[in-house]
């Protein structure tokens, strides 16, 4: 069976809210994939962006998407018990996202690949305030924030939350990548909330943070009055806020 109809298979299961055959069919794949982790890049994740597809072009209803959302959960809690656990390799990640179901399992889904890949990961979830977001950065000083799946919405709170980090200089060399929801959909938007990254799937979250060089802070000349950002409102942010 082909990449393609292997998605499209587990993607019938997940609509009609099959979870016996939904789970049956993960487990066959697992016996068949030569890595674990292709049940998440080759299977898993394209079945989630083929739902959100389907149910933001009104598809598919409510109901079959929460439906094959939450079996989508089930299957990878129990796919993250197969992951290889490698080394811890000393790197941190704090993962945030949207808060709504689909955005989380994308993010937790994040979140595994990375702990599997050696990293001690923080998953937050959605619905954290951006002042207790920036606390966690100062404490914990992490590589990488990850801000997943963001809804239209959400896009200028992602922009005030990295405004925040920076003007108060909470871990000068942390990436901020950004990754699914309406940034997959709105080419640059990320760089309009001044993100360092963006990776548009799971296996480029981990090929991006992982190769990416810490950040540069900005040089700043004691005594200088702060540059001060200009707060403009950018077509593509209003744009991203009424799709």
């Amino acid at each position: 069976m082909s990449h393609n109809s292997a998605v499209d298979c587990l993607l019938e299961y997940l609509i009609a809210g099959d979870r016996k055959l939904s789970r049956q069919f993960v487990r066959t794949k697992l016996r068949e994939y030569v890595h674990p982790t292709q049940v998440y890049y080759d299977l898993l994740w394209p079945a989630l962006e083929k739902v959100d597809t389907l149910y933001r072009g009104d598809r598919i209803s409510r109901a079959a998407e929460r439906m094959a959302t939450r079996i989508s959960r089930c299957i990878a809690d129990q796919a993250q018990l197969s992951l290889p656990q490698q080394p811890p390799n000393g790197k941190r990640i704090i993962i945030t996202c949207a808060d709504d179901e689909p955005e989380e399992l994308g993010a937790q889904m994040c979140a595994d690949l990375f702990e599997s890949r050696g990293w001690q990961v923080f998953f937050l979830g959605g619905g954290i305030p951006n002042d207790e977001i920036l606390s966690m950065v100062g404490r914990i000083r992490p590589e990488v924030l990850l801000v997943f799946g963001t809804i239209p919405t959400g896009v200028p709170s992602v922009r005030a939350l990295i405004d925040l980090i920076r003007s108060v200089d909470a871990n000068p060399t942390m990436n901020i990548m950004i990754s699914g929801g309406v940034f997959n959909r709105a080419e640059g938007l990320w760089k309009e909330v001044h993100a360092d990254l963006f990776a548009p799937t799971a296996r480029t979250t981990i090929e991006m943070a992982e190769s990416a060089a810490p950040r540069k802070p900005e040089i700043r000349i004691p005594g200088a009055p702060k540059k001060r950002r200009r707060r403009r409102r950018s077509p593509m942010l209003v744009a991203a806020e009424s799709s």
